[in-house]
């Protein structure tokens, strides 16, 4: 289980990283439907966004799906900032959507880019389970946090292959 400060001790979290687009076959869009499905019949009950990603959107559109179909469970999707201004003030790119919760996760940075490569860390430090869609495409930010992630030993699912 995750110690993270933010949460309740005893939540397990999951969050997800990809590229900013993606081709979403139905083969994916089944087979993170089933991971996301036996996650939560693991426990994860908090599942972190960052929202600058087509998989960001994907995985909020299963989890918001099971989320409508169990109702008796308590799933909650938590949008996490970059800078902790943002959390008054969202930036443009930012999408209104259904999240329980907003946050600036804990880091340390400076600059722009920094910020959400710090951002990513503390998301990955909280989680139990880290989704990804990703391959070593230069400097993506999801393959870095991803190489983090395998750093960290945290169970990963990769869909990139799907």
């Amino acid at each position: 289980m995750t110690s993270n400060g933010i949460f309740d001790q005893n939540a397990k979290i999951c969050s997800c990283f990809g590229h900013k687009e993606i081709s979403v076959t139905e083969e994916m869009r089944k087979n993170l439907r089933q991971s996301i499905a036996s996650a939560l019949d693991d426990g994860i009950k908090i599942f972190l966004f960052g929202g600058l990603s087509a998989f960001d959107d994907l995985v909020y559109d299963v989890v918001s799906a099971l989320k409508n179909e169990r109702v008796d469970e308590s799933v909650k999707r938590v949008f996490c900032f970059p800078l902790d201004k943002q959390l008054r003030k969202p930036p443009r790119w930012y999408v209104k959507k259904d999240y329980e919760e907003m946050i600036c996760p804990p880091k340390s940075f400076d600059g722009w880019y920094d910020s959400i490569y710090f951002r990513n860390c503390s998301m990955i430090d909280m989680s139990d389970l880290v989704l990804f869609c990703t391959h070593d495409a230069g400097r993506s930010g999801s393959f870095q946090a991803y190489k983090y992630a395998v750093k960290k030993h945290k169970k990963i699912i990769n869909f990139f292959e799907s």
